[in-house]
């Protein structure tokens, strides 16, 4: 399995299973629009290749989290590198469903690697019902319309 580096966060919140990516790599207007109030952003503001792509093409929140700066200034990879986790950038998480999925993954990564770690995010999101890729934070499958319930 080949992995993009810039889809691989610090904070363990992985950039291939996440909405704004899908809206961004879908090209998809009616995804951005359901998704802007939620950010309160506006619908051409919702756009993201990776969260460690050039800064124009990061999500505007990504671009300025605690959680990138303080893994950068340490010259981590990541948060399942640090001694310290969770630290009071996980405990102050803004988003209570990102920080149940930060608390998850960090730890596997830790345990199992990069490679392995990506591949089972990857597996976590799929619909049971139907196979179809889900995003983290979904409720319903978009293709069978069934509840998921994924973190």
């Amino acid at each position: 399995m080949e992995i993009k580096k810039e889809m691989v966060p610090p904070c363990g919140l992985y950039c291939g299973v996440c909405g704004i990516m899908y809206a961004t790599r879908d090209d998809n207007p009616k995804f951005r629009e359901r998704l802007a109030p939620v950010y309160a952003l506006k619908p051409e503001e919702i756009y993201c290749e990776g969260c460690l792509a050039e800064d124009d093409k990061v999500f505007f929140y990504c671009r300025v989290c605690p959680i990138k700066s303080c893994t950068q200034e340490k010259g981590y990879e990541g948060c399942h590198q640090c001694d310290d986790f969770p630290c009071e950038h996980i405990e102050n998480f803004p988003i209570p469903v990102g920080k149940k999925v930060i608390m998850r993954a960090v730890p596997r990564w830790r345990e199992m690697g990069t490679e392995a770690w990506v591949e089972e995010e990857e597996k976590r999101y799929v619909c049971p019902h139907c196979g179809a890729r889900l995003f983290r934070g979904a409720q319903r499958c978009r293709e069978c319309r069934e509840p998921v319930d994924v973190d």
